[in-house]
């Protein structure tokens, strides 16, 4: 398999393997007009965007309700979905989107990608509260806000698995003031500097 990745390894079927770059050719396709990616990370979209989205996949247990938040190009919740087609198949995955083109490209990839995923086109904070098993969201808001989403969307021993880059600590801090929870910060197989934190036990302070 010719597996485009130097940053880790994938151990999927070619027929998932397959998804992943047609998406990945349907992500080359629209973004010219809707901005997905910056242009500059569409040359790198394997490392920056795939990979990035692979490793959160591999942070989670079988679940049964996996939803992501301000999805956008589907990063990391389509990834994951794909993933989970052949990984989970008995995963709902729901990206959560309110931009309508961009909810419109979400739906495109599901479609053409076979892929088991609910769009909901609405405001994060507006959606019917989904009561996910896993939380996802990456480059979304900083980490209090974030956890205001998971208050709401989040099963009460979910887990909540965000993306952070160097500043992280200082999220964390900040949001301990208004926040308890247990953080299990994971060192990012993409960037050394970054971390996905693993967080569970979340409520007010």
């Amino acid at each position: 398999m010719n597996w485009p990745l130097s940053t880790l390894s994938l151990d999927v079927s070619r027929e998932t393997f397959d998804r992943l770059d047609q998406y990945v050719q349907l992500v080359r396709k629209w973004n010219p007009r809707i901005n997905l990616v910056s242009r500059r990370s569409l040359d790198e979209i394997w490392e920056r965007h795939i990979a990035d989205s692979v490793q959160l996949f591999d942070l989670a247990a079988p679940v049964e309700k996996w939803v992501d938040l301000g999805s956008g190009g589907g990063f990391p919740g389509l990834v994951c979905a794909i993933l989970g087609r052949e990984k989970m198949p008995e995963a709902r995955f729901v990206c959560i989107e309110s931009d309508q083109r961009k909810s419109a490209f979400l739906r495109t990839v599901v479609r053409e990608c076979d892929v088991r995923c609910d769009i909901i086109n609405e405001r994060i904070e507006q959606a019917l509260p989904q009561q996910a098993d896993v939380l996802s969201a990456r480059a979304l808001t900083d980490l209090s806000g974030l956890l205001e989403f998971a208050e709401r969307h989040l099963k009460p021993d979910g887990i909540a698995l965000f993306p952070k880059g160097e500043s992280w600590k200082k999220e964390v801090d900040n949001a301990r003031k208004q926040w308890n929870f247990q953080v299990d910060p994971v060192t990012s197989l993409t960037e050394p500097q970054a971390v996905v934190l693993k967080l569970k036990g979340i409520a007010r302070v």
